[in-house]
């Protein structure tokens, strides 16, 4: 039997202010071929999921906190208990606007990593508005630095 723990799982901080734990897929001892499940924490005020689009389609769940969630050129506030379906190819990002951490799990399929984890790594993310279509109108600003930022 494979079990995924979370306590043991140190996960990956990013710099959009994040912290990602794979569940299954990535660094979890859990690999599965057709889906990939991960726990992510936003930092209060800003951390972000910043846009990018990606092959997988993917579902957002949240657990505790508040968000704002831009899908397109769509832009709603999430909340605990609520989940948003990504289609394939279509960008999002999703922001903590609250003063507590966000926390929300993903699940992708097919497996495998998505480019915006190295991307954001290498400060490389395609820009909205520029290299990627512009974030809706009202959102907050997409992270777009690297490392050092």
């Amino acid at each position: 039997m494979i079990i995924a723990d979370l306590s043991k799982i140190e996960g990956r901080v990013y710099p959009a202010r994040r912290r990602t734990q794979n569940i299954v897929g990535g660094q979890s001892p859990i690999q599965a071929q057709h889906f990939c499940i991960g726990l992510v924490t936003l930092e209060p005020r800003g951390g972000q999921v910043p846009w990018h689009n990606q092959e997988q389609e993917e579902v957002y769940f949240i657990l505790e906190g508040t968000g704002e969630m831009c899908l397109g050129q769509e832009r709603q506030i999430l909340t605990a208990g609520q989940a948003v379906y990504i289609p394939p190819g279509v960008y999002h990002q999703l922001t903590n606007i609250g003063d507590t951490p966000l926390k929300m799990i993903y699940c992708y399929g097919p497996a495998g990593e998505v480019a915006h984890w190295r991307q954001e790594l290498e400060g490389t993310l395609p820009r909205a508005g520029i290299e990627a279509p512009p974030l809706p109108e009202g959102a907050w600003p997409q992270f777009t630095g690297g490392p050092k930022d």
